[in-house]
C-alpha cells in the first residue's frame, strides 16, 4: 500500500485500475479492503483511489478527533499529488459524510458523487452522546467492543455469515485510538443538507433495504436534495450493501459511472 507524506503524516491509499478516478471513503470502523470485490469487478475500466482513514486499517494513529473535514482535507492532498483535478466521489456511511465534507471543502473536484448508507444531517444531543460513550468504550475494550455493538447491525446476513466474518475482520484491523477518533469526529460533522442542496453535478445515491442504521428514508431525503439524483435500494442489503450484496451494487455504480 502507498503512503503519501501530508503535513508530516502519512496517508495510506490504495491505487488500483486504469481509467477514470473514482475516490472512495470506507466505512467505520472499516479500512480500504472493504471495497476489494468493486476493486475486482471494474477495476479493467475504473481507476479506484481507497485511502485508509486515520487510525483505521493502516492509517496513521490520530491526533484529536477525526473530523470529516481532516478525511477530506488528507484526500485532497492526495488528488494533488497525484495530478488529478476532478474525480467521482464517494463513501459509505462514514465515508458519505466524508464525501460530502470534501464538496464542502472544494466542489471544484467532483466530477460525481456517490453516496451509500448515509445521511446528510448531523448528530443530536442524544446521538452525540453515544458516540462518545462508544468511543470511551473502544478505549477500555478494543474493537471487540464495537464488533459485539455494530456488527450485527451493519451486515443482513448476520455475524455469522460469511460477509459479517469479512466485515468483523476488518473492524479488528482498528486501533482503539482510531475508533475513538473517528467517533468523536463524526460527532463534530456539520450538517450537510445546504451542501447537497448547492451541488449542480451527477449524483447517486444507493441505500440498503434493510439498513436499520441510515434507513431508506434518509436515502430519499438526500436524493430530494440534489436536482437530478438517482436512488438505488439494494435488495437484500442492511447497512454495507458493496460488501453485503457487490454484484447488485456493482452493476448500479458502474451504471451510474458509465454516463459521465
Amino acid at each position: 500500500m502507498p503512503t503519501l507524506d501530508v503535513h508530516g503524516t502519512a496517508l495510506h491509499y490504495r491505487d488500483e485500475g486504469h481509467g477514470p478516478p473514482v475516490l472512495l471513503f470506507h466505512a467505520f470502523p472499516l479500512h480500504s479492503g472493504a471495497f476489494d470485490a468493486q476493486v475486482k469487478a471494474l477495476a479493467s475500466r475504473y481507476r479506484f483511489l481507497l485511502p485508509d482513514v486515520r487510525g483505521l486499517g493502516q492509517g496513521a494513529p490520530p491526533s484529536g478527533p477525526t473530523e470529516m473535514a481532516h478525511i477530506a482535507q488528507d484526500a485532497l492532498a492526495l488528488l494533488d499529488a497525484l495530478g488529478l483535478d476532478s474525480v467521482v466521489v464517494g463513501g459509505v456511511s462514514m465515508g458519505g459524510y466524508a464525501s460530502m465534507a470534501l464538496l464542502r471543502e472544494d466542489p471544484s473536484r467532483v466530477r460525481g458523487l456517490v453516496l451509500v448508507d448515509t445521511q446528510a444531517g448531523a448528530d443530536d444531543e442524544a446521538g452525540r452522546a453515544r458516540r462518545e460513550a462508544s468511543a470511551e468504550q473502544a478505549l477500555r475494550e478494543g474493537p471487540e467492543a464495537v464488533v459485539r455493538a455494530m456488527l450485527p447491525r451493519l451486515v443482513a446476513a448476520g455475524p455469522d455469515s460469511e460477509v459479517g466474518r469479512e466485515v468483523a475482520a476488518l473492524m479488528r484491523a482498528a486501533t482503539p485510538e482510531g475508533l475513538a477518533a473517528a467517533q468523536r469526529g463524526m460527532a463534530l460533522r456539520p450538517d450537510s443538507k445546504d451542501i447537497l442542496a448547492r451541488y449542480a453535478g451527477p449524483a447517486l445515491v444507493v441505500v440498503g433495504e434493510q439498513d436499520g442504521i441510515t434507513p431508506v428514508e434518509k436515502a430519499r431525503q438526500m436524493a430530494e436534495l440534489v436536482t437530478g439524483a438517482h436512488l438505488e435500494i439494494i435488495p437484500g442489503a442492511a447497512h454495507l450493501p458493496n460488501q453485503e450484496q457487490p454484484e447488485a451494487f456493482n452493476a448500479v455504480l458502474e451504471r451510474f459511472l458509465s454516463r459521465l
